[in-house]
């Protein structure tokens, strides 16, 4: 509730239209088919505390939002930034005129990924903002993730876009790129 509005506000004070800035809107996910939405943050958070919510993907896909800083956001009261870190997928508030997501990667797989190690090689700050949550509901699977599941070949092509990604990371940003493919190696 009222999110729309503390985002338009956030984006004034913050003058994001002045500057490089991704505004973290943090993920959170009930398991339930039936929620009743939190009004607050404070409310969110006893929901978080008595089970019935979780982080977003903390038991599937930790990696993802775990930059994110959850413990630190229980508590915070103005946005504070995070570093990339690699496979980070937060759900982001950006200028019109960002970098679009690269359109080798529609369908499943690293479409986030691979727009905010974009957003970092240019030097969006990422700025999580203290007030702002989003709750994911359970759906079925999508066609796209089921292919990623079963198919080898899927999961291949995705590995070589990747590949290719870094290379085109690398002669855009030169060395400044090093850490994303050093960071894709050490996984």
């Amino acid at each position: 509730y009222g999110l729309y509005d503390y985002l338009r506000n956030s984006i004034q004070q913050l003058e994001l239209p002045q500057r490089k800035a991704a505004l973290i809107v943090p993920a959170f996910e009930t398991l339930h088919y039936r929620l009743t939405f939190p009004k607050s943050k404070a409310e969110l958070l006893s929901m978080l505390d008595m089970g019935s919510l979780y982080t977003f993907r903390y038991h599937v896909w930790p990696k993802g939002h775990a930059p994110t800083d959850y413990p630190k956001w229980r508590t915070a009261t103005v946005p504070y930034r995070v570093a990339w870190q690699p496979d980070f997928e937060p759900y982001v508030v950006v200028r019109r005129d960002c970098p679009k997501y690269d359109q080798r990667f529609v369908g499943f797989g690293w479409n986030k990924v691979s727009h905010i190690m974009e957003l970092d090689a240019q030097e969006y700050e990422l700025l999580v903002l203290p007030n702002a949550f989003m709750i994911h509901m359970p759906h079925a699977p999508s066609f796209d993730i089921s292919k990623f599941r079963l198919s080898a070949g899927y999961r291949g092509c995705l590995q070589t876009l990747r590949e290719e990604f870094h290379q085109d990371l690398s002669r855009r940003y030169g060395a400044a790129a090093l850490k994303y493919l050093t960071a894709e190696r050490s996984l």
